[in-house]
Protein backbone atom coordinates (compact mmCIF):
# COMPACT_ATOMS: atom_id res chain seq x y z
CA UNK A 1 0.00 0.00 0.00
CA UNK A 2 1.13 3.59 -0.87
CA UNK A 3 1.33 6.17 1.45
CA UNK A 4 2.49 9.70 0.79
CA UNK A 5 3.93 11.35 4.00
CA UNK A 6 4.09 15.50 3.84
CA UNK A 7 6.95 16.78 6.14
CA UNK A 8 7.15 20.24 6.92
CA UNK A 9 9.87 22.60 8.79
CA UNK A 10 8.13 25.81 9.70
CA UNK A 11 9.73 28.93 10.00
CA UNK A 12 8.76 32.62 9.26
CA UNK A 13 12.23 33.11 7.27
CA UNK A 14 12.44 30.01 5.79
CA UNK A 15 9.78 26.97 5.54
CA UNK A 16 10.88 23.50 4.37
CA UNK A 17 9.00 20.96 2.85
CA UNK A 18 8.98 17.37 1.68
CA UNK A 19 6.75 14.51 0.18
CA UNK A 20 7.66 11.03 1.25
CA UNK A 21 6.50 8.20 -0.89
CA UNK A 22 6.27 4.21 1.21
CA UNK A 23 5.01 1.26 0.20
CA UNK A 24 4.49 -1.98 1.89
CA UNK A 25 6.99 -3.48 -0.59
CA UNK A 26 10.33 -2.79 1.01
CA UNK A 27 11.11 -0.54 4.33
CA UNK A 28 12.68 2.27 2.33
CA UNK A 29 10.82 5.57 1.45
CA UNK A 30 11.23 7.78 -1.67
CA UNK A 31 12.04 11.11 -1.59
CA UNK A 32 9.66 12.71 -4.53
CA UNK A 33 9.60 16.54 -4.14
CA UNK A 34 11.16 18.83 -1.53
CA UNK A 35 11.63 22.43 -1.10
CA UNK A 36 11.90 25.28 0.40
CA UNK A 37 9.92 28.68 1.08
CA UNK A 38 12.08 31.60 1.51
CA UNK A 39 10.22 34.61 3.19
CA UNK A 40 13.48 36.21 4.18
CA UNK A 41 13.68 39.38 1.94
CA UNK A 42 9.31 39.78 3.19
CA UNK A 43 8.51 42.62 5.67
CA UNK A 44 4.90 42.25 6.46
CA UNK A 45 5.16 38.98 8.94
CA UNK A 46 1.14 38.44 8.41
CA UNK A 47 2.23 38.27 4.42
CA UNK A 48 4.85 35.74 5.24
CA UNK A 49 2.05 33.99 7.15
CA UNK A 50 -0.26 34.10 4.03
CA UNK A 51 2.50 32.76 1.88
CA UNK A 52 2.86 29.82 4.28
CA UNK A 53 -0.43 29.06 3.95
CA UNK A 54 -0.96 29.46 0.36
CA UNK A 55 2.43 27.17 -0.64
CA UNK A 56 1.50 24.34 2.16
CA UNK A 57 -2.05 24.17 0.17
CA UNK A 58 -0.21 24.32 -3.26
CA UNK A 59 1.98 21.26 -2.53
CA UNK A 60 -0.78 19.35 -0.77
CA UNK A 61 -3.02 20.40 -3.99
CA UNK A 62 -0.14 19.28 -6.38
CA UNK A 63 0.49 15.72 -4.32
CA UNK A 64 -2.13 14.84 -2.47
CA UNK A 65 -0.34 13.76 0.32
CA UNK A 66 -2.03 11.31 3.03
CA UNK A 67 -0.52 12.92 6.13
CA UNK A 68 1.20 16.02 7.54
CA UNK A 69 4.20 15.41 9.69
CA UNK A 70 5.40 19.02 11.43
CA UNK A 71 7.78 19.90 14.16
CA UNK A 72 6.39 21.21 17.14
CA UNK A 73 7.63 24.23 18.95
CA UNK A 74 9.98 24.55 20.96
CA UNK A 75 11.27 27.14 23.62
CA UNK A 76 14.59 28.36 22.41
CA UNK A 77 16.35 31.63 23.94
CA UNK A 78 13.69 33.92 22.45
CA UNK A 79 10.36 34.06 23.08
CA UNK A 80 9.66 36.37 20.02
CA UNK A 81 10.92 33.69 17.83
CA UNK A 82 9.31 30.79 19.21
CA UNK A 83 5.57 33.00 19.03
CA UNK A 84 6.54 33.71 14.81
CA UNK A 85 7.72 29.55 14.89
CA UNK A 86 3.92 28.86 16.20
CA UNK A 87 1.98 31.31 14.16
CA UNK A 88 3.76 29.68 10.78
CA UNK A 89 3.29 26.52 12.25
CA UNK A 90 -0.37 27.20 12.77
CA UNK A 91 -0.77 28.16 9.01
CA UNK A 92 0.63 25.16 7.86
CA UNK A 93 -1.43 23.49 10.14
CA UNK A 94 -4.75 25.15 8.50
CA UNK A 95 -4.13 24.24 5.47
CA UNK A 96 -3.55 20.75 5.95
CA UNK A 97 -6.83 20.67 8.02
CA UNK A 98 -8.31 22.39 5.22
CA UNK A 99 -7.89 19.55 2.95
CA UNK A 100 -8.62 16.75 5.69
CA UNK A 101 -5.26 15.67 5.93
CA UNK A 102 -4.13 14.06 9.23
CA UNK A 103 -1.35 15.90 11.49
CA UNK A 104 1.25 14.54 13.78
CA UNK A 105 3.50 16.85 15.68
CA UNK A 106 7.08 16.02 16.44
CA UNK A 107 9.25 17.60 19.00
CA UNK A 108 12.73 18.38 17.61
CA UNK A 109 14.46 16.08 20.11
CA UNK A 110 11.89 12.67 18.82
CA UNK A 111 12.81 13.90 15.13
CA UNK A 112 16.74 13.93 16.23
CA UNK A 113 16.68 10.53 17.96
CA UNK A 114 14.92 8.77 15.39
CA UNK A 115 17.23 9.38 12.59
CA UNK A 116 20.70 9.63 14.40
CA UNK A 117 19.92 7.68 17.88
CA UNK A 118 20.36 10.68 19.61
CA UNK A 119 18.54 13.82 20.92
CA UNK A 120 21.80 16.27 20.75
CA UNK A 121 22.80 15.82 16.60
CA UNK A 122 23.15 18.82 14.47
CA UNK A 123 21.32 19.81 12.00
CA UNK A 124 24.55 18.42 9.15
CA UNK A 125 24.47 15.21 10.94
CA UNK A 126 20.87 14.66 10.74
CA UNK A 127 21.07 15.91 7.04
CA UNK A 128 24.34 13.23 6.46
CA UNK A 129 22.37 10.24 7.74
CA UNK A 130 19.21 10.96 5.33
CA UNK A 131 21.25 10.24 2.43
CA UNK A 132 21.79 7.04 3.91
CA UNK A 133 18.41 6.07 4.56
CA UNK A 134 16.90 6.87 0.86
CA UNK A 135 18.40 8.68 -2.48
CA UNK A 136 18.83 12.74 -1.55
CA UNK A 137 19.28 14.60 -4.66
CA UNK A 138 22.26 16.81 -4.42
CA UNK A 139 20.69 19.75 -5.18
CA UNK A 140 19.37 20.40 -1.34
CA UNK A 141 21.17 23.23 -0.63
CA UNK A 142 19.22 24.36 3.02
CA UNK A 143 18.84 22.78 6.31
CA UNK A 144 15.58 23.62 6.16
CA UNK A 145 14.30 21.35 3.68
CA UNK A 146 16.73 18.37 4.79
CA UNK A 147 14.74 19.18 8.16
CA UNK A 148 11.14 18.65 6.50
CA UNK A 149 12.47 15.69 4.42
CA UNK A 150 14.07 14.39 8.18
CA UNK A 151 10.44 15.15 9.74
CA UNK A 152 8.85 12.85 7.69
CA UNK A 153 10.68 10.54 7.55
CA UNK A 154 10.71 10.41 11.58
CA UNK A 155 6.40 9.68 10.87
CA UNK A 156 7.15 6.81 8.67
CA UNK A 157 9.86 5.22 11.08
CA UNK A 158 6.97 6.04 13.95
CA UNK A 159 4.41 3.85 11.77
CA UNK A 160 6.71 1.09 10.24
CA UNK A 161 8.90 -0.26 13.20
CA UNK A 162 8.94 -3.51 12.76
CA UNK A 163 7.66 -4.49 16.71
CA UNK A 164 4.04 -2.59 15.13
CA UNK A 165 2.99 -5.13 12.60
CA UNK A 166 2.63 -2.14 10.26
CA UNK A 167 5.68 -3.04 8.08
CA UNK A 168 7.19 -6.15 5.96
CA UNK A 169 10.00 -6.64 8.36
CA UNK A 170 8.79 -8.81 11.05
CA UNK A 171 11.79 -7.91 13.46
CA UNK A 172 15.09 -6.28 13.88
CA UNK A 173 16.71 -8.56 12.62
CA UNK A 174 14.82 -9.07 9.56
CA UNK A 175 15.13 -4.91 9.04
CA UNK A 176 18.37 -5.19 9.37
CA UNK A 177 18.93 -7.43 6.36
CA UNK A 178 16.63 -5.83 4.37
CA UNK A 179 18.67 -2.61 5.03
CA UNK A 180 22.26 -2.96 5.68
CA UNK A 181 22.64 0.64 4.53
CA UNK A 182 21.41 1.90 7.48
CA UNK A 183 23.96 -0.14 9.67
CA UNK A 184 26.74 2.10 10.81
Amino acid sequence: MEKLIMGIDPGTNFMGYAILRTTGKNCKPELVVSGVVDMKKMTDPYLKLQRVFQRTLQVIDSYHPDELAIESQFYGKNIQSMLKLGRAQGVAIAAALQRNIPIFEYAPKKIKMSITGTGEASKEQIALLLGKFMTIPTTISTLDETDAIAIAYCHHLQGNLPTTGNSKCKDWGDFIKQNPDKVL
